[in-house]
């Protein structure tokens, strides 16, 4: 037999249970690999149904496939995920070695957290060959449940922006079009949930970044609760470096169903492992189980901030499916909230936050002052409501557009023209006020055909509420690729 021909038998050879694998797969309609939830991966590894390194290798073989178009990585560490593949493969078969919730599982990781011996940039070439010796903290919680990670996301330089671009590696697409961003900051997690690439991603979110990249690139994505998911090892500062507290800023999952954002919520949450001598995180079960039992309030537009036609067409039905079929459907802020006067708060939070030291002291008494009666209003409200309905954002994912500076972009609207700015308006309530919110896709937009979300603002500290109510009226479609 000649040389190649054996080289080509022995190659058959070793990929044959692989392809046998897949085979049976592609036979059953149940479970595709491409577009599965976390889930039901997991319970696909568990009956044997795959591998974990047969997972490992698809997606891969699917990223060299796709992410050309769509650029969702700084860095991929096909080899290093292998060979964990293959660890997770041998501990499954050893019935007697443990197994986190995560074993086996291909995630991915904003580049904005620390990743021990994996090059983390914060999206500048300030860090371009920064590699961590410690893992942030929801990071090395991940790691620990089982979950291998095939790389880390893009993002704006220092997440700085709602679209994902930088110098370093260029522009993540929206795999809905090209043309469009898929959000930001976490805008090359949401890429890659929605391309098939990852089945976890671990965001961050300060106004919008896990909410608008999961509503632009129609998947899941949780703020969770302040404080809930620790940010230690977030970039920047460098680990090490010390920043003033942040109030709003949170860590958080993005995902293909609401119950993989709850699965991956109750791996990262808790406090950081000098504090959880004290204390642990027990998370609330979700207030209201049914549909037709949950207290519900919303606010479809608002003059402080008018929606886009194409955004309040693709929401209207979905608003008038759930009259009726909950035990309550108010419209209405809370009582005595003032949306602009909210938004005023939060920008000139965010403006003392970027201050030097000495201006930032001298306003933190009145940002803690309003920052707590806003919070005493939402308090108040969720004693009557069980969650909060609103827009995402005004529009659908926008045309790239990285001319500078930043606050002088003009978004093209059906509308009519819409500063800039204006897309980050209907973040700002949950961000300011600490609560958790959950973005659920729940449309397309009739002339483009691109992906709306809906938010869904719950009470603080009661995540699996607002991420239970998801789990009701969600339903995500693929892009075609």
């Amino acid at each position: 037999m000649p040389t190649s021909t054996r080289r080509t038998v022995a190659g058959l050879i070793t990929a044959a249970p692989f392809l046998a694998r897949f085979a049976r797969l592609k036979a059953d309609p149940a479970f595709n690999p491409d577009y599965a939830t976390a889930t039901q991966t997991l319970k696909a590894l568990s009956s044997g149904a795959i591998s974990s390194e047969e997972l490992v290798k698809h997606a891969f073989a699917r990223i060299a496939r796709y992410n050309p178009k769509i650029n969702a990585f700084v860095t991929l560490r096909e080899e290093q995920a292998l060979a964990e593949a293959k660890q997770a493969d041998r501990a499954r078969m050893n019935k007697r070695a443990q197994q986190g919730r995560l074993a086996g599982l291909p995630i991915t990781i904003k580049d904005a957290f620390a990743t021990k011996g994996i090059r983390t940039t914060a999206g500048s070439k300030r860090w371009e060959n920064f590699v961590p010796e410690e893992d942030a903290v929801a990071v090395g919680k991940l790691r620990a449940a089982g979950g291998i990670i095939l790389g880390k996301t893009n993002l704006p330089e220092y997440s700085g922006d709602i679209q994902t671009f930088n110098d370093l590696v260029g522009t993540t697409n929206n795999p809905w079009n090209e043309k469009r961003t898929s959000g930001g900051s976490t805008g090359g997690g949401a890429a890659s949930i929605a391309a098939g690439f990852s089945y976890l991603e671990l965001g961050s979110d300060s106004g919008g970044s896990i909410r608008i990249p999961s509503h632009y690139c129609g998947v899941y994505g949780h703020k969770s609760t302040v404080h809930l998911v620790s940010r230690i090892g977030w970039m920047p500062p460098a680990p090490g470096e010390f920043k003033g507290p942040n109030d709003w800023s949170v860590a958080g999952p993005i995902a293909r169903s609401a119950e993989d954002l709850q699965l991956m919520l109750e791996v990262a949450a808790g406090p950081p492992p000098e504090e959880a001598i004290a204390y642990r995180w027990s998370p609330p079960a979700p207030r209201r189980k049914l549909l037709k039992d949950f207290r519900v309030g919303f606010v479809a537009d608002d003059p402080f901030c008018p929606v886009a036609p194409d955004i309040k067409e693709a929401l209207a039905p979905v608003f008038r499916s759930l009259e009726g079929k909950t035990a309550k459907f108010v419209e209405g802020w809370p009582k005595g909230f003032d949306p602009r006067h909210n938004l005023e708060v939060f920008q000139f939070v965010t403006r003392v936050f970027g201050a030097p030291g000495g201006t930032w002291y001298s306003e933190w008494e009145k940002y803690y002052i309003e920052r707590q009666k806003i919070r005493r209003v939402w308090r108040e409200y969720f004693q009557e409501f069980d969650v909060f309905l609103s827009p995402v954002t005004i529009v659908p994912a926008i045309l790239h557009d990285h001319s500078m500076p930043r606050d002088s972009r003009v978004i093209e609207t059906y509308g009519g023209k819409r500063p800039y700015l204006d897309l980050s308006s209907w973040i700002t309530p949950a961000g300011l006020n600490g609560c958790p919110a959950t973005v659920a896709p729940v449309a397309l937009t009739s002339r483009d055909r691109l992906p709306v979300g809906l938010q869904i603002i719950g009470p603080f500290l009661e995540d699996l509420t607002p991420i239970q109510f998801a789990s009701l009226v969600g339903h995500i479609q693929h892009p075609r690729m």
